[in-house]
């Protein structure tokens, strides 16, 4: 588990520095949002993300006082946009939402270990896993340490 947590940091790393900015708005085939399994898969994918962030004790305080509803609503909003899907993003942008969090390198990661294992979970393919990650990666330097 721990060299697959660090395969996967190194590949959002990677990603991070080599898309060019706005590049997760690129993908416009539907393609990786029907291999999410479209806008009920997508919901069902962050329902099961904010279970393990619940049980993750190194994060859950970060979500302690939030609208889990609206949280709920507004990822999946953005992951189904993200994917190619017929959604669009309603909710804060990234450093608004995330200013004032204190959210560390180690958070994020801790994120995304939760967002890997409900997809593993869903038995989501490694390529699509990987397509999303890289489109999630540019947000990094937006949500860390605001």
């Amino acid at each position: 588990m721990k060299k697959l947590v660090s395969h996967c940091t190194a590949f959002v790393t990677l990603a991070m520095l080599t898309l060019p900015i706005g590049a997760a708005h690129a993908d416009q085939d539907d393609s990786l949002y029907r291999a999410l399994g479209g806008e009920q898969g997508i919901q069902q994918l962050v329902e099961d993300l904010l279970f393990n962030v619940a049980d993750d004790r190194r994060i859950r305080h970060h979500f302690v006082d939030i609208d889990i509803v609206r949280l709920h609503e507004k990822l999946s909003e953005q992951i189904c946009e993200l994917a190619g899907g017929p959604c669009e993003y309603t909710g804060d942008d990234m450093i608004k939402s995330h200013t004032g969090m204190g959210v560390t390198r180690a958070d994020f990661n801790a994120l995304v270990e939760a967002l890997q294992l409900a997809m593993d979970d869903h038995q989501i393919s490694i390529s699509a896993q990987n397509r999303l990650l890289a489109l999630l990666a540019p947000m990094h330097g937006e949500i860390v340490n605001r």
